[in-house]
């Protein structure tokens, strides 16, 4: 991959372009020292990912992020020192259409500092080589009957997303306490070390708790459960939530499709599936599957998104059966649910 990296701090930017020049695989194209000359070189020399600090000089990482998402797109890989210090920040700027976030290396006081990069970049490589997809369909299966849901949980709300997804969901989700039985299930594509911040993060916004989900919970009505693990979030025949690391080769993790089918292979009461902005086709075959089920599917319109390829996959498959902008998908999920 041709890589860039906008660090204004001269050993933070060497200490990158030394990781990155330590495989073959990879090529740094440019060093930018200030948000404006990144923007510029972004145009200029397009890479096929950037290495974006969030304090950076004349436009910060956010602005930046969200200047290059606007007018010359590509994926952007937030590195910066101490990223649990600047929770907002950083999902600022993966609400602009950062796709992930981890620590600079020689910040990181770890000596696996630069695996955790290599990795996390070749984690990258494959999100860009996948975001065409395989756009192959799931055989159709009738709709299941549904008997009456275990306990008190009646109606269950299951939202996908990635790349400018934690603003989104707390978009969506702002202002709504959900009616009795309504339990909220999040799969939102982020480093597992950084998924408790999420969290965290998004019950500021909101007015219901939100919790990460630990293997063995069960659904709970009133709250939002944030997935919190590299693995894939699962629901069984119990209703219980539950990771598993199966499929391995996936690319997306913790996987929305998985997920998704969960849902429409194992929940019997109703369900509504969300598939917001994100890079690649994640969530589109488990929305259709959840459409088949007999369940209410919606997806984020092209407008909206901070980047149109997940929700894009579901229109190409008919996944969706409401496609809106993201202020009409929480009143929507309001009538759905019948909350007020």
């Amino acid at each position: 991959m041709k890589i860039a990296i906008a660090n204004d701090v001269a050993m933070a930017a060497e200490a990158l372009r030394r990781v990155v020049a330590s495989t073959s695989e990879h090529q740094v194209l440019w060093i930018a020292r200030t948000g404006v000359e990144a923007v510029r070189l972004c145009a200029e020399q397009p890479p096929d990912l950037v290495l974006m600090d969030l304090n950076m000089p004349e436009l910060d990482g956010v602005e930046a992020t969200r200047q290059i998402m606007e007018h010359s797109p590509c994926a952007i890989l937030v590195v910066t020192g101490r990223p649990q210090d600047n929770v907002n920040q950083v999902f600022r700027a993966l609400g602009a259409g950062a796709l992930d976030v981890t620590a600079t290396p020689m910040l990181q006081g770890k000596a696996d500092g630069a695996a955790e990069l290599l990795a996390k970049i070749k984690t990258m490589d494959k999100l860009i080589r996948h975001s065409g997809g395989n756009q192959s369909m799931q055989p159709r299966t009738p709709a299941p009957e549904r008997p009456a849901p275990r306990a008190a949980i009646s109606k269950l709300v299951a939202i996908g997303a990635s790349t400018g997804g934690p603003v989104a969901v707390s978009k969506i989700l702002a202002g709504w306490l959900p009616p009795p039985g309504c339990a909220i299930v999040v799969v939102q594509h982020i480093d597992e070390n950084f998924a408790d911040h999420f969290a965290r993060w998004l019950g500021e916004q909101l007015q219901m708790p939100v919790r990460a989900i630990e293997h063995g919970d069960e659904l709970l009505a009133g709250a939002v459960l944030v997935a919190k693990s590299n693995d894939h979030l699962v629901l069984d025949k119990d209703h219980r939530l539950g990771y598993d690391a199966a499929p391995r080769d996936y690319a997306y993790r913790p996987s929305v499709d998985v997920f998704f089918r969960c849902v429409a292979q194992h929940w019997r009461g109703d369900a509504v599936g969300v598939l917001l902005t994100g890079m690649g086709r994640d969530g589109a075959e488990g929305l259709l599957a959840m459409r088949r089920a007999g369940q209410t599917t919606i997806a984020q319109d092209q407008a909206s998104s901070a980047v149109y390829g997940m929700p894009r996959a579901a229109a190409e498959l008919d996944a969706a059966q409401l496609i809106l902008p993201l202020d009409k998908i929480g009143p929507m999920l309001r009538s759905t649910t019948g909350s007020r």
